[in-house]
């Protein structure tokens, strides 16, 4: 006779909902394969309207939500054509777009990918840090123009990592990772966020500084800062001021975080140089002076998860729907107040 608590459970009823092009990238047929052996799933059905009857007949029975970039609102209405779910796995970072009041007052447990999205954004982060320091792009631009030989040591004589400060703004799941990253390099790192304390700061391998110090002092400043309405616009005209003539700004969190028209202003003087992943809007307009100028990189919202690295979605996301197929907590829950940690 089998014990009670060693019968299996049964699988839960799942439903995807997500954008199709997200569907297509990121769940792969291997992914969906493994999808359909966790759960009592339509591996073939993915949900871009929560709206319609089909979509409130695919819900009725769902117990979990695995949701991705272009999941609608989970709201009030949403959920009463869903009297059954419990849980909802996210296969990419912040679930801000997607998760209402309503999903918390339903007291749903949700799971992010954030962690897996993290490590790219680092990754980009970092190698532009040293790229900053190094005058990589300066050099690449000035020897293309000259193509000669050029003393770089008289011409760039505080170019290099040894001993250059980095200051990181937030220490949201990203910027922790990044302060991880700087570790092994000879880098003095500091960080503002007012929900750390000194002790902690230190802890991640950060000296605490104020906000004002940390945009003085730094010479090169990455911004990781989550959007919310109290941080739209932070990086202002008076901070963007206080960085030294030379400084690289990276910002790789949301282009709305910073005062699009003060940094056009500081970029265009030549003053500052800045790689800009994130603007606002997010595709500036083709008329925009940042377009030419050559103390700028804009990238096209590249840093997070790209090609092969969506896999690494999935599969942090197929962890965490195992886990709930087998009763154990997630590794990666999401509660309202890490809200303010994921950008």
């Amino acid at each position: 006779m089998t014990h009670p608590d060693l019968r299996p459970r049964p699988r839960p009823r799942a439903v995807l909902a997500m954008a199709q092009r997200t569907a297509e990238q990121v769940l792969d047929p291997d992914v969906r394969a493994r999808l359909a052996a966790l759960t009592d799933i339509d591996p073939r059905l993915v949900l871009d309207d929560l709206t319609t009857p089909a979509a409130h007949r695919a819900l009725a029975d769902a117990e979990l939500l695995v949701t991705g970039w272009g999941c609608p609102p989970i709201d009030a209405a949403v959920l009463d054509a869903a009297p059954r779910l419990r849980a909802v796995v996210h296969t990419a970072g912040t679930v801000r777009h997607h998760i209402t009041a309503a999903c918390w007052e339903r007291g749903l447990t949700v799971s992010s990918a954030a962690a897996a999205n993290a490590v790219p954004v680092a990754e980009y982060t970092l190698a532009m840090i040293l790229l900053a320091n190094k005058r990589v792009l300066d050099t690449a631009r000035t020897y293309r123009t000259e193509r000669r030989r050029i003393d770089w040591n008289a011409r760039h004589p505080d170019a290099g990592n040894y001993r250059r400060t980095v200051g990181i703004l937030s220490a949201s799941v990203i910027g922790r990772r990044v302060i991880d990253l700087l570790r092994p390099h000879d880098l003095d790192v500091l960080l503002h966020d007012p929900f750390v304390t000194d002790t902690e700061a230190r802890d991640l391998g950060a000296e605490p500084v104020s906000l004002p110090d940390l945009f003085a002092v730094s010479d090169v400043l990455s911004v990781h800062t989550p959007l919310l309405p109290e941080t739209r616009g932070l990086v202002g005209r008076d901070l963007l001021a206080r960085l030294r003539t030379g400084t690289t700004l990276i910002n790789t969190a949301r282009g709305a975080v910073i005062d699009q028209t003060a940094l056009t202003g500081e970029v265009v003087s030549g003053r500052i140089n800045a790689v800009l992943d994130v603007t606002e809007p997010e595709v500036l307009p083709a008329d925009s002076p940042l377009w030419d100028c050559p103390n700028v990189l804009i990238t096209p919202h590249i840093a997070g998860s790209k090609g092969g690295e969506l896999r690494r979605l999935a599969d942090l996301a197929l962890a965490e729907i195992e886990s709930y197929a087998l009763g154990r907590p997630f590794a990666h829950p999401v509660r309202p107040e890490h809200l303010a940690r994921l950008a």
